[in-house]
């Protein structure tokens, strides 16, 4: 007897990949559906989601196709895109990722799936790592306090520009800029000066700064060393010019030819900017990669972005945290110095791990082999009687061959090597740590010179100004010199990544945060080298696979959200939000309108909404929030017809900050459109509308998305990300472009938000292949579960803790919020203590008193199966029981497991005084020893760390061990 024939198509097929994404499979759903008393998910979904928001169509969508089928597919991408040397320069180089690193930071999960470190005592391992980070860049650029990453170059110059303008004490408002800055960089800053009101002045400061100039009011400087066409000349004059100006003066400067050159501190500097790419992170068609930022110590406070300090725990052991988080946009909100929320940290780790694996020694080496190729390259040319631009430079040469830029240009092409075509008689040549003799033949060539290296190297002397040549020792500190060997190095990223909590170990809850799978085959394509080796100016034709990907994810996109245009330019939610406030500020004045200014915004929306507004040129009006959690309608009619000719945008988000879907958004965002505005619908939730319902259908004008969240890019530590813009066709025309590639955007569009013209392209193959992998059943289904997952969430703890917000049929959304503010009122057990509790219990905490105090917001997105909610569930219960044993007076207030959390193995060990047992400490609610994860510090002290800023790796000494 035969067994059952099965047709060999449904074989070919396999297991869907959805259910590989999806946690909990169809029985689980089932017992998760009766639990909160649905039969199925379409009636779940029917009865949570207004039906005036509802799709009528399925998402237009290709099918889902399979593992295999997807990679085969990037495969045949990546294979049009025409990987050449590049010689391009402009601050993108080629770089050799040590395998020890590409392998256990880059490709490990312990790294690039945990979570921004809001919770330090599951996250000193990369804590420490950002440390090294900061720690590098504070030497090399000899300035005291560097913070933990920013977007990139550009924007971290665009960020040097508004903090130089919000410590100075110059009245004016012009921001003078080096000529021979980066052309991207200076793009960025003029699209961040104009909403400002900041005149951007572009000015040849090879011989200081230009009469007449200082007479309009300098408050900022910016310089680039060494500058774009490769010259390192003397900075300190100008330095020195700026600040009798009363002017502060940002460096731009290239961290490789720190090693070598005199430091920016050293020469007087308030702030040093620039990239971190070239220190072992792939080019990836312009990101992502860590920018950089260190200022004076008296600049510290003021610093954007987050710094990561050493603080002590409650045993008084050194212990790292984020520092001085009252800056972030979640409190600041308008009154933020900055809208930057999230960092670059797997890319910091990188590039800090880099300097670690090679020390000073090390990256002196490349700096010097990088110099010496570009001497030897700028003498063969010299010797066959091209003009040289300049006389010292330290990797990029630029020649002067009149009328022959182009021509040249496209021979070296053809010999396989890319060149920048700097001006019509200008050709500039960079080399890098790729290097190679035979690059130099293949330019020689183009220029129809030929060299011998060897006789070259002999006769030619360094290009490097002798005055300029640096003499202080930098990365003194021992973790700088302890991991040569590849043992040495594995062992140490092993020994940080046990440190710390990520996905890969369990959930991670976050309300707002969507912290979901991201699937090693949505993973594996950013390390291929078709994908990481392409230099972002490129010519285009030679980026074929890459344009493709972008053009199909963009449509994707603009399919499953409802809008005309998706731009992918923004590399972080909070530039995504500028972007789309840009194209809003910019329609409004091609219509004339340029009175309106005015942004109304929800009390209860994300921080960076009104960071974002403030830095787009609009006035901030907050609309209150109503008891149930949605947005107060009568209040909102009232601002509305207040500020009616002055209304430019009202930005919600939607479900709801407080995890509801609101029944009243599409009338609310009529009577917006009636008064002459537009609605931006932040897009942070979406991972409940996919598949349900279109911002771009129900009212919104424009979103973004944070591709970092719904569509599976990971978190990587607190970046990177992506934010792309959606908008209606009304404003495409106003979206982000880029001055180097017109392809990227529209002619008429803001200018760039991002250094790079499409952003952090290397990383946009994981979401195109999320969608590929999905198709829009799959999509659709996605968003199904989390709503599921966070409902049976709030059905089984709303015994025991209120439930503070709830939507159409008292369903939530995709998130839900818990009320603990009854309980601490009731035992003094605080929000912090649940949150430090559920670490004993091998838990990452929600999202901790945002959007109300005292509350914790719970997101468990759909990849987490029902024995994960269950056991998260089962932890919150069992918390719930001991904080009834504070009530009871069973444990006293001020010792007991929750105040007491969490607790470390070494807090075992000695004399043991507390009314609890060690074992309700560390094994509670059947915690297994064998599956025990033990956080490595106690609970930290936050004010200590404050009060004594220290940003960068302290003496050994200074650790008990």
């Amino acid at each position: 007897m035969t067994a059952n024939r099965i047709p060999l198509s449904q074989l070919e097929r396999g297991i869907p990949f959805e259910q590989r994404h999806i946690g909990p499979d169809a029985e689980a759903q089932a017992k998760m559906l009766a639990q909160v008393g649905y039969g199925s998910l379409d009636e779940l979904t029917a009865a949570a989601v207004p039906d005036v928001i509802k799709s009528a169509d399925a998402l237009d969508l290709p099918g889902a196709r399979t593992e295999a089928e997807v990679l085969a597919e990037l495969r045949e991408l990546a294979d049009r895109n025409q990987v050449l040397t590049s010689m391009i320069g402009l601050g993108y180089y080629g770089t050799f990722t040590p395998p020890v690193i590409l392998r256990n930071v880059m490709e490990n999960p312990a790294w690039y799936t945990a979570y921004t470190p809001y919770q330090p005592e599951i996250s000193q391992g990369r804590l420490e790592a950002l440390l090294n980070f900061q720690t590098v860049v504070a030497d090399l650029t000899g300035l005291p306090t560097s913070g933990a990453s920013l977007l990139d170059e550009g924007t971290a110059a665009a960020e040097a520009m508004t903090l130089a303008r919000r410590v100075g004490k110059v009245k004016g408002n012009v921001f003078l800029v080096d000529a021979d800055a980066l052309p991207q960089t200076i793009a960025v800053i003029e699209t961040r000066a104009e909403p400002l009101g900041i005149e951007v002045v572009v000015a040849d400061l090879s011989a200081g700064i230009p009469a007449g100039t200082a007479e309009r009011g300098v408050f900022g400087v910016l310089v680039q060393y060494p500058g774009a066409s490769g010259a390192v000349r003397e900075i300190k004059p100008v330095i020195d010019q700026a600040h009798e100006l009363g002017a502060i003066v940002a460096v731009a400067a290239d961290l490789l030819a720190l090693t070598l050159l005199t430091s920016p501190g050293e020469l007087g500097a308030d702030i040093a900017v620039g990239t971190t790419q070239r220190f072992g992170v792939p080019m990836g068609f312009g990101g992502p990669h860590a920018g950089y930022m260190a200022v004076q110590d008296k600049h510290a406070r003021s610093l954007p972005g987050r710094i990561v300090g050493v603080s002590v725990d409650a045993d008084g052991a050194k212990a790292y945290r984020l520092a001085l988080q009252t800056r972030e946009q979640h409190i600041r909100r308008e009154k933020a110095t900055s809208n930057i929320c999230t960092a670059q940290v797997l890319l910091a780790v990188m590039a800090g791990m880099y300097a670690v694996y090679h020390g000073p020694e090390g990256l002196r080496t490349i700096a010097h082999r990088t110099h010496r190729y570009a001497a030897i390259l700028a003498a063969g040319l010299t010797a066959g009687g091209v003009e040289l631009a300049h006389d010292t430079y330290f990797d990029t040469v630029t020649a002067r061959v009149p009328g022959k830029a182009a021509e040249i240009v496209a021979a070296a092409r053809d010999n396989g090597v890319n060149l920048y075509l700097a001006g019509e008689d200008l050709v500039s040549i960079s080399c890098d740590e790729t290097t190679t003799r035979a690059d130099l033949a293949a330019v020689w060539a183009a220029f129809g010179v030929t060299g011998d290296v060897e006789a070259l190297d002999a006769a030619t002397a360094d290009a490097l100004p002798a005055g300029l040549l640096r003499s202080d020792a930098y990365l003194t500190h021992p973790v700088f010199h302890q991991h040569r060997s590849e043992t040495a190095m594995l062992r140490y990223l092993r020994k940080l990544a046990d440190k710390d909590y990520a996905l890969d170990r369990g959930m991670i809850p976050l309300g707002s945060c969507t912290m979901k799978l991201n699937a090693t085959t949505e993973m594996e394509p950013v390390t291929w080298p078709e994908f990481g080796e392409l230099h972002p100016f490129a010519p285009v034709d030679q980026a074929a696979g890459y344009l493709q990907l972008i053009s199909e994810l963009e449509e994707r996109l603009s399919e499953v959200t409802g809008y005309d245009k998706v731009s992918i330019q923004p590399n972080a939610g909070s530039q995504g939000e500028l972007a789309g406030l840009l194209a809003v500020r910019a329609y409004h004045r091609a219509n004339g309108d340029e009175q309106r200014t005015v942004c109304l915004i929800p009390s209860s929306a994300h921080g960076t909404n009104a960071a974002s507004a403030a830095m787009a040129g609009m006035k901030v009006v907050v609309v209150k929030t109503a008891d149930d959690g949605e947005v107060d309608t009568d209040d909102l009619r009232a601002k509305i017809e207040q500020y009616r000719d002055e209304l430019a945008v009202l930005m919600i988000t939607y479900p709801s900050t407080h995890g509801v879907f609101e029944e009243h958004v599409a009338d609310i965002c009529a009577q917006v459109h009636e008064a002459g505005g537009q609605v931006y619908v932040d897009g942070a939730n979406l991972n409940a509308l996919v598949g349900l319902a279109k911002p771009g259908h129900f009212g919104g004008d424009v979103s973004h998305l944070n591709l970092h969240k719904t569509f599976c890019i990971p978190h990587g530590g607190g970046g990177p990300g992506v934010g792309p813009v959606g908008v209606r066709a009304h404003l495409a025309p106003y979206l982000p472009n880029h001055p180097l590639q017109p392809t990227a955007g529209p002619e008429t569009g803001v200018g760039p938000v991002s250094a790079a013209p499409w952003g952090s392209a290397a990383i946009l193959p994981i979401s195109w292949s999320y969608v590929r992998l999905m198709g829009g059943e799959g999509l659709k289904r996605a968003t199904q579960v989390a709503v599921l997952g966070a409902n049976y969430i709030a059905k089984r703890l709303e015994p025991h803790y209120p439930v503070l917000y709830t939507g159409p049929g008292n369903l939530v959304a995709h998130e839900c919020i818990i009320d603990l503010r009854p309980l601490t009122k009731a035992s003094g057990v605080t929000v912090d203590d649940i949150a430090k509790r559920l670490i004993d219990y091998g838990f990452h905490a929600p999202t901790m008193s945002f959007p109300v105090a005292g509350t914790l917001m719970i997101e468990p997105t759909e990849s987490e199966d029902l024995g994960e909610l269950d056991r998260f569930c089962d932890a919150m219960i069992a918390i719930r029981g001991e904080v009834e044993q504070v009530v009871s007076g069973q444990w006293p207030a001020d010792d007991n497991p929750l105040h007491n959390a969490p607790h470390t193995a070494a807090a075992l060990g000695g004399e043991w005084d507390h009314p609890y047992t060690r074992e309700d400490a560390v094994f509670p609610g059947g915690v297994q020893a064998a599956e025990k994860y033990w956080p490595p510090v106690r609970r930290i002290d936050g004010a200590y760390g404050d009060r004594n800023l220290v940003c960068s790796c302290p003496p050994l000494d200074e650790y008990d061990n």
